[in-house]
């Protein structure tokens, strides 16, 4: 049958059951065919792949050598990483993708780039250097089984930096050493769903190599947290100057008129130095932790936040590669393309004005005159109306229509916890909650039996100091508990963990048995030694097992 025969047949629509897989139909039906007819990834960055929209939130922690990022994370997962090493000199020198796995292991940066269920697969061109740089550590942890961390190499200052990592000289880059640390940041950065910027209470000096890292950040600033790390080893005096020089600094490199939101803490598993400011701290590490919490509920709107900014930067380079194709003469190019890469800046200004787009919309003008220098302008290609129609129509109505799904999203997650586990537990558990003297406290228990209790030889010193403490009606208030607790300057995330585990019977209250349990975790804590997730059979208090009647 001829085609004038036939009948039009009407294409089934596209069911969209998630806002993800909205965003990755537009992106592959409306965005990538105009990335690829005018180049953007060469200028730009790569394009996305199905793991960049289906992977858990990631978190990104940046910051100079020996400001705690390592024992940041760990302090998050309550959980040594595999292959991490902590140390005051510079002890990471390695991006780590942190990730959730069922066997603990480490995964090199070669073998990662090539798995396409993990969204790392677009760093290839950064270089083999590079990738020897890059891995990913897999452990069965509950807080990765809703986000991932990326760690990073501590920033250092000098003239080291600047060749091994950073701005490479035309040896290197001749040779192929060396890799842009500016740029591997800025990829991450571009997606991710939060950034930690940590600085230490005692190193708040920013480099030329650390502003020029932090400037690689610049565009994410709504996902950036600034953490000022080790507050405990100085005094209250002295931490306002430091909080203060530290925003004056903030203000220097950013140049915005908003004022970065500054978390104060001291964020590992180490009793406080000085413990005058432990409020303070108890009530930023609550609003940090929130915040982290809240990043699975988020996901889907800041994945949509991305994909319109890389949008509206797609239908700029579009507009400037078709107006430096229309420019170029048949004859004498060369000379014509020194001049209008010379006349970017007022190019910038014409199609600004020309087509309504914002000044912010626009890629940096001297980065896009630097790699100018190497395209050949006369195989740019003219602009094409089909295809901006087809962008025009994604930001106009298509993204909008995905909002209603959106909000059902959030309603439905609304209900879930978000992330769970390691020091997420901590700060919301027993008297130790910062809102609340008490807590929700969850009504199910641990089996337990008649093995020996490893408590019993420190018993009768815990005695001592409980009924020091004078007990009502043989148990101790939340209150008279947690201010003995709160004495041996542990963190609150982590007496929080050893409350939950203490007050068996969940009444709120500590007997005799649980307090030597507490005083026993206390005790472990303190020497270094980490905290079970769950109480194992064999610290289960002798009474505790009996009135459960279960054989262990």
């Amino acid at each position: 049958m001829s085609r004038w025969g036939r009948k039009d047949v009407k294409k089934t629509p596209e069911v969209i059951r998630t806002v993800t897989e909205g965003l990755k139909s537009l992106y592959h039906q409306k965005l990538l065919p105009l990335e690829q007819h005018y180049g953007f990834h060469d200028f730009h960055s790569p394009s996305l792949e199905d793991a960049d929209f289906d992977n858990k939130p990631m978190v990104l922690v940046v910051g100079q050598y020996s400001t705690g990022k390592t024992s940041f994370i760990k302090y998050v997962l309550e959980q040594d990483i595999p292959g991490s090493r902590i140390g005051p000199e510079p002890t990471t020198d390695c991006f780590t993708a942190i990730m959730h796995g069922e066997v603990e292991g480490v995964i090199p940066g070669n073998a990662l780039i090539v798995d396409p269920n993990k969204p790392f697969r677009n760093l290839n061109p950064f270089g083999n250097t590079f990738l020897n740089r890059l891995q990913c550590a897999q452990l069965p942890n509950q807080v990765l089984e809703s986000i991932s961390i990326i760690d990073t190499p501590g920033i250092l200052s000098g003239a080291k930096q600047r060749v091994s990592r950073g701005e490479k000289s035309k040896a290197q880059e001749w040779t192929g050493q060396g890799y842009d640390f500016p740029a591997v940041l800025r990829w991450f950065a571009e997606r991710v769903d939060r950034i930690i910027l940590l600085f230490d209470a005692h190193k708040l000096e920013i480099s030329d190599e650390f502003s020029e890292a932090i400037g690689a950040l610049r565009g994410n600033e709504e996902k950036l947290r600034v953490v000022l790390n080790k507050a405990d080893m100085v005094g209250t005096q002295q931490l306002m100057r430091i909080y203060g020089a530290l925003m004056w600094s903030l203000g220097k490199v950013f140049n915005t008129p908003e004022v970065v939101r500054v978390y104060i803490g001291s964020f590992w598993s180490e009793p406080l130095l000085v413990p005058d400011n432990r409020r303070l701290f108890e009530l930023e590490e609550e609003d940090l932790f929130s915040d982290i919490q809240n990043l699975p509920h988020n996901a889907a709107l800041r994945k949509l936040n991305d994909l319109v900014k890389r949008a509206r930067l797609v239908r700029v380079h579009a507009h400037i590669i078709s107006y430096l194709k229309k420019e170029m003469p048949t004859f004498r190019k060369d000379n014509r393309k020194k001049n209008l890469i010379y006349q970017l800046p007022v190019i910038f200004s014409k199609i600004q004005l020309q087509h309504h787009i914002s000044a912010g919309d626009f890629p940096d003008c001297a980065k896009m005159q630097e790699q100018l220098l190497t395209h050949d302008f006369s195989k740019f290609k003219p602009l094409k109306p089909s295809l901006m129609a087809a962008l025009d129509e994604l930001l106009a109505s298509d993204i909008a229509k995905l909002m209603p799904l959106l909000r059902q999203e959030e309603v439905n997650l609304g209900e879930q916890p978000g992330v769970q586990g390691g020091a997420f537990l901590g700060t919301r558990a027993g008297p130790f909650v910062v809102n609340d003297p008490f807590g929700d406290v969850e009504k199910e228990g641990e089996d337990g039996g008649e093995m020996a209790w490893v408590v019993t030889k420190d018993k009768p010193k815990y005695d001592e100091i409980f009924y020091n403490l004078v007990p009502n009606e043989g148990k101790l208030s939340g209150t008279k508990a947690r201010d003995w607790m709160v004495s041996t300057r542990l963190p609150n995330s982590v007496l929080g963990r050893i409350w939950k585990l203490s007050d068996v019977d969940r009444d709120g209250m500590l007997d005799d048995e649980e307090f030597a349990l507490a005083s026993h975790l206390i005790e472990v804590k303190l020497e270094g030694h980490g905290l079970p997730p769950e109480l194992p059979a064999r610290l289960v208090p002798p009474s505790k097992r009996r009135q459960k009647g279960s054989d262990i």
